[in-house]
Protein backbone atom coordinates (compact mmCIF):
# COMPACT_ATOMS: atom_id res chain seq x y z
CA UNK A 1 0.00 0.00 0.00
CA UNK A 2 1.56 3.46 -0.92
CA UNK A 3 2.50 5.88 1.97
CA UNK A 4 0.83 9.47 2.15
CA UNK A 5 4.44 10.63 1.07
CA UNK A 6 4.19 8.96 -2.14
CA UNK A 7 0.59 9.82 -2.93
CA UNK A 8 1.63 12.56 -5.30
CA UNK A 9 2.85 9.79 -7.71
CA UNK A 10 -0.63 8.93 -8.70
CA UNK A 11 -1.20 9.50 -12.37
CA UNK A 12 -4.71 11.17 -11.25
CA UNK A 13 -2.44 14.01 -9.69
CA UNK A 14 -1.77 14.82 -13.49
CA UNK A 15 -5.13 16.78 -14.13
CA UNK A 16 -4.79 18.53 -11.19
CA UNK A 17 -1.52 20.00 -12.09
CA UNK A 18 -2.77 20.97 -15.50
CA UNK A 19 -4.59 22.89 -13.77
CA UNK A 20 -1.94 25.15 -12.74
CA UNK A 21 -1.61 28.29 -14.78
CA UNK A 22 1.05 27.85 -16.97
CA UNK A 23 3.28 30.10 -18.59
CA UNK A 24 2.22 32.38 -21.85
CA UNK A 25 4.20 34.71 -23.86
CA UNK A 26 5.04 38.13 -22.77
CA UNK A 27 1.91 40.65 -23.00
CA UNK A 28 2.87 44.06 -24.14
CA UNK A 29 1.20 46.82 -22.61
CA UNK A 30 -0.88 48.87 -24.80
CA UNK A 31 -2.04 52.48 -24.48
CA UNK A 32 -5.35 53.59 -24.87
CA UNK A 33 -5.93 54.25 -28.17
CA UNK A 34 -8.48 57.42 -27.04
CA UNK A 35 -7.21 61.11 -27.10
CA UNK A 36 -5.54 62.39 -24.70
CA UNK A 37 -7.63 65.71 -23.77
CA UNK A 38 -9.40 68.26 -21.34
CA UNK A 39 -11.27 71.31 -22.19
CA UNK A 40 -9.05 73.45 -21.30
CA UNK A 41 -6.03 72.00 -22.90
CA UNK A 42 -4.89 69.13 -25.33
CA UNK A 43 -2.01 66.50 -24.48
CA UNK A 44 -0.42 65.29 -27.54
CA UNK A 45 -0.13 61.53 -27.02
CA UNK A 46 3.73 61.57 -27.87
CA UNK A 47 4.20 63.86 -25.05
CA UNK A 48 2.74 60.86 -22.77
CA UNK A 49 5.56 58.84 -21.16
CA UNK A 50 4.59 56.06 -19.54
CA UNK A 51 7.35 53.72 -17.64
CA UNK A 52 6.40 50.19 -16.88
CA UNK A 53 8.48 47.62 -15.50
CA UNK A 54 9.22 44.47 -17.52
CA UNK A 55 7.23 41.47 -17.39
CA UNK A 56 8.33 38.86 -15.18
CA UNK A 57 9.73 41.35 -12.56
CA UNK A 58 8.98 43.92 -9.89
CA UNK A 59 9.94 47.58 -9.09
CA UNK A 60 12.48 46.82 -6.92
CA UNK A 61 13.76 44.19 -9.22
CA UNK A 62 14.21 46.55 -11.66
CA UNK A 63 16.08 49.42 -9.57
CA UNK A 64 18.15 46.69 -8.42
CA UNK A 65 19.40 44.41 -11.26
CA UNK A 66 22.23 44.23 -10.40
CA UNK A 67 22.21 41.58 -7.70
CA UNK A 68 20.11 38.33 -6.48
CA UNK A 69 17.15 38.97 -5.27
CA UNK A 70 16.10 36.34 -2.16
CA UNK A 71 13.11 35.79 -0.17
CA UNK A 72 13.24 36.84 3.23
CA UNK A 73 12.16 32.92 4.08
CA UNK A 74 15.68 31.69 2.53
CA UNK A 75 17.60 33.43 5.13
CA UNK A 76 19.69 30.64 6.61
CA UNK A 77 19.85 28.96 3.59
CA UNK A 78 23.63 27.36 3.52
CA UNK A 79 23.85 27.75 0.03
CA UNK A 80 23.38 31.92 -0.07
CA UNK A 81 27.42 30.91 1.56
CA UNK A 82 28.32 30.16 -1.94
CA UNK A 83 27.05 32.82 -3.69
CA UNK A 84 30.72 34.56 -3.97
CA UNK A 85 30.76 36.17 -6.97
CA UNK A 86 27.79 38.77 -7.38
CA UNK A 87 25.63 40.42 -4.88
CA UNK A 88 22.76 39.76 -3.22
CA UNK A 89 20.14 40.69 -0.88
CA UNK A 90 17.05 40.11 0.50
CA UNK A 91 13.81 41.48 -1.62
CA UNK A 92 10.31 40.98 -0.80
CA UNK A 93 9.50 38.39 -3.78
CA UNK A 94 7.36 35.49 -5.11
CA UNK A 95 10.18 33.24 -5.95
CA UNK A 96 12.79 32.05 -4.08
CA UNK A 97 15.36 33.97 -6.21
CA UNK A 98 15.11 36.22 -8.96
CA UNK A 99 18.33 36.14 -10.86
CA UNK A 100 17.66 38.18 -14.09
CA UNK A 101 15.00 40.67 -15.95
CA UNK A 102 13.03 37.53 -16.74
CA UNK A 103 14.60 34.59 -14.77
CA UNK A 104 13.56 33.21 -11.36
CA UNK A 105 14.24 30.13 -9.19
CA UNK A 106 12.39 28.66 -6.83
CA UNK A 107 14.59 26.19 -4.14
CA UNK A 108 12.82 22.67 -2.83
CA UNK A 109 14.74 20.03 -0.54
CA UNK A 110 13.63 16.14 -1.66
CA UNK A 111 13.72 15.36 1.69
CA UNK A 112 11.76 18.31 2.84
CA UNK A 113 9.23 17.15 -0.33
CA UNK A 114 9.01 14.30 1.02
CA UNK A 115 7.33 15.92 3.99
CA UNK A 116 5.42 17.79 2.84
CA UNK A 117 4.54 17.27 -0.80
CA UNK A 118 1.97 20.16 -1.43
CA UNK A 119 4.05 22.83 -0.50
CA UNK A 120 5.86 23.08 -4.36
CA UNK A 121 2.48 23.07 -5.90
CA UNK A 122 1.15 26.14 -3.71
CA UNK A 123 4.42 28.05 -4.98
CA UNK A 124 3.82 27.07 -8.22
CA UNK A 125 0.40 28.71 -8.60
CA UNK A 126 1.56 31.68 -6.61
CA UNK A 127 3.98 32.21 -8.99
CA UNK A 128 1.94 31.63 -12.00
CA UNK A 129 3.62 33.41 -15.36
CA UNK A 130 5.36 35.80 -14.27
CA UNK A 131 8.38 34.72 -15.54
CA UNK A 132 9.54 33.81 -18.77
CA UNK A 133 12.43 31.39 -17.20
CA UNK A 134 11.23 29.40 -14.10
CA UNK A 135 13.73 27.16 -12.66
CA UNK A 136 12.88 24.35 -10.16
CA UNK A 137 16.71 24.03 -8.29
CA UNK A 138 15.80 20.52 -6.35
CA UNK A 139 18.59 19.52 -3.57
CA UNK A 140 19.10 15.72 -3.31
CA UNK A 141 19.43 15.23 0.17
CA UNK A 142 18.26 11.63 0.14
CA UNK A 143 19.83 8.21 0.09
CA UNK A 144 16.45 6.96 -2.20
CA UNK A 145 15.60 10.07 -4.09
CA UNK A 146 14.22 8.38 -6.85
CA UNK A 147 10.89 8.64 -5.96
CA UNK A 148 10.62 11.76 -5.24
CA UNK A 149 13.03 12.85 -8.62
CA UNK A 150 10.29 11.10 -10.75
CA UNK A 151 7.32 13.59 -9.03
CA UNK A 152 9.21 16.52 -9.69
CA UNK A 153 9.96 16.14 -12.88
CA UNK A 154 6.29 15.03 -13.52
CA UNK A 155 5.90 18.34 -12.10
CA UNK A 156 8.31 20.35 -14.26
CA UNK A 157 6.70 18.59 -17.23
CA UNK A 158 3.24 19.68 -16.51
CA UNK A 159 4.32 23.59 -15.62
CA UNK A 160 6.95 24.34 -17.81
CA UNK A 161 9.70 24.73 -15.60
CA UNK A 162 13.70 24.06 -15.94
CA UNK A 163 14.54 21.07 -13.64
CA UNK A 164 18.23 21.30 -12.08
CA UNK A 165 19.60 19.10 -9.61
CA UNK A 166 22.40 20.31 -6.99
CA UNK A 167 24.03 17.41 -4.64
CA UNK A 168 24.89 19.78 -1.64
CA UNK A 169 24.34 23.76 -0.89
CA UNK A 170 27.42 24.51 -2.16
CA UNK A 171 26.68 23.14 -5.87
CA UNK A 172 22.84 24.79 -5.28
CA UNK A 173 24.22 28.09 -4.85
CA UNK A 174 26.49 28.23 -7.67
CA UNK A 175 23.81 27.26 -9.67
CA UNK A 176 21.89 30.37 -8.72
CA UNK A 177 24.96 32.24 -9.24
CA UNK A 178 25.59 31.01 -12.57
CA UNK A 179 22.32 32.33 -13.58
CA UNK A 180 23.04 35.74 -12.40
CA UNK A 181 26.54 35.87 -13.93
CA UNK A 182 25.38 34.66 -17.33
CA UNK A 183 22.30 36.38 -17.39
CA UNK A 184 23.42 38.74 -20.77
CA UNK A 185 25.33 36.62 -22.33
CA UNK A 186 25.08 34.16 -25.03
CA UNK A 187 24.77 30.73 -25.46
CA UNK A 188 28.76 30.42 -27.09
CA UNK A 189 29.81 31.22 -23.47
CA UNK A 190 28.67 27.80 -22.14
CA UNK A 191 29.51 25.85 -25.54
CA UNK A 192 32.97 24.14 -25.07
CA UNK A 193 35.48 25.67 -27.31
CA UNK A 194 37.99 23.82 -29.01
CA UNK A 195 41.76 24.02 -28.45
CA UNK A 196 43.64 26.45 -31.30
CA UNK A 197 47.06 24.82 -30.27
CA UNK A 198 48.66 21.81 -31.51
CA UNK A 199 50.01 21.21 -27.22
CA UNK A 200 46.72 21.64 -26.05
CA UNK A 201 45.45 19.35 -28.55
CA UNK A 202 47.88 16.74 -27.24
CA UNK A 203 47.04 17.18 -23.70
CA UNK A 204 43.42 16.74 -24.51
CA UNK A 205 44.30 13.75 -26.34
CA UNK A 206 46.32 12.16 -23.75
CA UNK A 207 44.01 12.93 -20.98
CA UNK A 208 41.10 11.09 -22.55
CA UNK A 209 42.55 7.75 -22.03
CA UNK A 210 41.26 5.85 -19.04
CA UNK A 211 43.26 7.02 -15.93
CA UNK A 212 45.62 9.24 -17.44
CA UNK A 213 44.71 13.11 -16.59
CA UNK A 214 45.78 16.33 -17.63
CA UNK A 215 48.70 16.58 -14.79
CA UNK A 216 49.84 13.08 -16.47
CA UNK A 217 49.49 14.35 -20.25
CA UNK A 218 51.85 17.77 -19.17
CA UNK A 219 54.79 15.48 -17.22
CA UNK A 220 54.18 13.23 -20.56
CA UNK A 221 54.95 16.20 -22.94
CA UNK A 222 57.14 17.61 -20.66
CA UNK A 223 59.48 14.51 -20.48
CA UNK A 224 59.31 12.92 -24.23
CA UNK A 225 58.85 16.67 -26.07
CA UNK A 226 56.37 14.86 -28.88
CA UNK A 227 53.44 12.01 -29.05
CA UNK A 228 56.00 9.99 -31.55
CA UNK A 229 58.59 9.75 -28.15
CA UNK A 230 55.63 8.77 -25.87
CA UNK A 231 54.62 6.43 -28.16
CA UNK A 232 58.41 4.87 -28.97
CA UNK A 233 59.22 4.28 -25.25
CA UNK A 234 58.81 0.77 -23.09
CA UNK A 235 57.00 0.51 -20.31
CA UNK A 236 60.14 0.50 -18.21
CA UNK A 237 60.75 3.85 -19.18
CA UNK A 238 57.30 5.14 -18.63
CA UNK A 239 56.97 3.77 -14.94
CA UNK A 240 60.01 5.96 -14.52
CA UNK A 241 58.03 9.19 -15.33
CA UNK A 242 57.49 11.49 -12.32
CA UNK A 243 53.33 10.86 -11.34
CA UNK A 244 52.52 7.66 -13.87
CA UNK A 245 53.26 4.75 -11.89
CA UNK A 246 53.01 1.19 -13.34
CA UNK A 247 49.38 0.83 -13.53
CA UNK A 248 49.25 4.25 -15.77
CA UNK A 249 52.41 3.71 -17.80
CA UNK A 250 51.38 -0.38 -18.41
CA UNK A 251 47.61 1.22 -19.63
CA UNK A 252 49.51 3.60 -21.71
CA UNK A 253 52.13 1.28 -23.48
CA UNK A 254 49.11 -1.41 -24.11
CA UNK A 255 47.11 1.29 -25.96
CA UNK A 256 50.22 2.24 -28.44
CA UNK A 257 51.52 -1.10 -29.18
CA UNK A 258 47.80 -3.12 -29.46
CA UNK A 259 47.13 -3.76 -32.75
CA UNK A 260 43.89 -1.39 -33.92
CA UNK A 261 42.08 -4.62 -35.12
CA UNK A 262 42.54 -8.25 -34.97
Amino acid sequence: MNSDKDILLNDSLDEEMLKLDSPTESKQVKLSEEPIASSSQSVKREEVKTTLPSVGTTTASTNKSHCILVHPKQRGNPLLRSIVNVPWEYDDIVPDYIVGRTSCVLYLSLKYHNLNPDYIHGRIKKLGNMFQLRVLLAQVDLKEPHAALKNITRVCLLTDLTLMLAWSPEEAGKIIESYKMYENRSSDWIKERPADDSYTKLVTALSSIKSVNKTDSMTLLQNYGTLENIMKSSEERLVSCPGLGPRKAKKLYKLFHEPFCT
